[in-house]
């Protein structure tokens, strides 16, 4: 499942030469994991208040392909690659209209209230391998 995410690009957003600060990009990403998340039925609040568990960004690989300006409307695109007890990796992407401007590998892991590595849970491995 391919999930799609709309951002606004705001001044605040942007560098002095009128376009998406690099380090933006990230933020963008970080916004449309969360609603994917979301978007799969599950609580992270209830998560980590349940079982203490809690998704943390393990690795990054960025591509910046070209520039994001002001009052551009983004669609940030979250899919899953791969799944396993331990790691999922995802593949986003960041297009104005039919430009990708940025695209980004990220692999997440799952820790708990100790910030130990720990299985993610088997509900949501299921629903990355199913949807993914």
């Amino acid at each position: 499942m391919t999930h799609t995410h709309p951002i606004r690009v705001y001044y605040e957003d942007t560098d002095l030469a009128g376009i998406v600060y690099y380090a933006n990009y990230l933020k963008f990403i970080e916004r449309a994991r969360s609603e994917w998340v979301r978007a799969l039925g599950i609580d992270q609040a209830a998560l980590k208040a349940e079982q203490g568990l809690v998704f943390a960004v393990r690795r990054v690989e960025a591509d910046y392909l070209a520039p994001a300006r002001f009052d551009d409307l983004l669609a940030v695109t979250t899919t899953p690659e791969a799944a396993t007890p331990a790691r999922l990796t995802l593949r986003q992407a960041v297009h104005r209209g039919d430009m990708l401007l940025f695209g980004a590998r990220v692999v997440l892991v799952c820790l708990d209230a100790s910030a130990r590595p720990r299985r993610f849970p088997a509900a949501l491995r299921v629903l990355c391998t199913d949807h993914g």
